[in-house]
């Protein structure tokens, strides 16, 4: 099994990565879903984000209100750090199940934890291969107003509670430019994927005796 952290700042491009390793045979592991299950309505997670941060952070419906915690956590880093140390145990344990599924499923998988805080939470040494999405700043900020309708402040924030680009890239073994078009980034992830499976191939002829 070859295991691959993919990560990269909000809005640069990681989900056009991770969608193309997937239809090339990756089995992805995305950490935002685990993230979302992991206080899914009834889930202990969510009770204990409750109890941080009050009941005004569910809708009506009993469901989490995502945009509302996150105007919460991302203008405020130790409010941040409460509810990281509520949710990644879950989703690290729920990645380990999903990993240990695709590895008795097929051995020889190619498994992408898709990570968005990868740099943040120290786990750049945890697989074979570090793949970082990577795109300046600024044109970030503008993607998140344009696509996801934030303000341009509020855009700058999320980005400021991010890893900076240079810790992500110094803990990169490969680098995606995700500054173009979709079509540009999903080439390159090809080409990455053509180079990871010739080098699992030079792997099998040297263990095969």
């Amino acid at each position: 099994m070859q295991r691959i952290g993919l990560t990269g700042g909000i809005a640069a491009g990681k989900s056009v990565a991770a969608q193309r390793l997937a239809e090339r045979g990756a089995v992805l592991i995305d950490y935002d879903v685990l993230s979302r299950e992991a206080v899914a309505p009834g889930s202990a997670g969510l009770a204990e984000v409750v109890e941080a941060f009050g009941p005004e952070v569910l809708t009506a419906d009993g469901v989490l209100d995502r945009p509302r915690l996150g105007a919460v956590v991302f203008a405020d880093p130790s409010a941040r750090e409460r509810l990281n140390s509520i949710v990644h145990p879950v989703v690290r344990r729920l990645a380990a199940e999903r990993e240990a599924a695709a590895a008795a499923a097929d051995p020889g998988a190619v498994v992408v934890h898709d990570i968005p805080l990868l740099v943040e939470t120290g786990r750049a040494d945890a697989f074979h291969v570090v793949v970082v999405v990577d795109a300046p700043a600024l044109l970030r900020v503008e993607r998140l107003v344009r696509t996801r309708g934030l303000d341009r402040a509020e855009a700058e924030r999320r980005i400021a509670a991010q890893a900076s680009d240079a810790d992500r890239l110094a803990a990169a073994d490969v680098v995606l430019d995700g500054s173009g078009d979709p079509e540009g980034l999903r080439a390159e992830v090809d080409a990455l994927w053509d180079r990871l499976a010739a080098e699992r191939h030079d792997e099998q002829e040297v263990d095969t005796p």
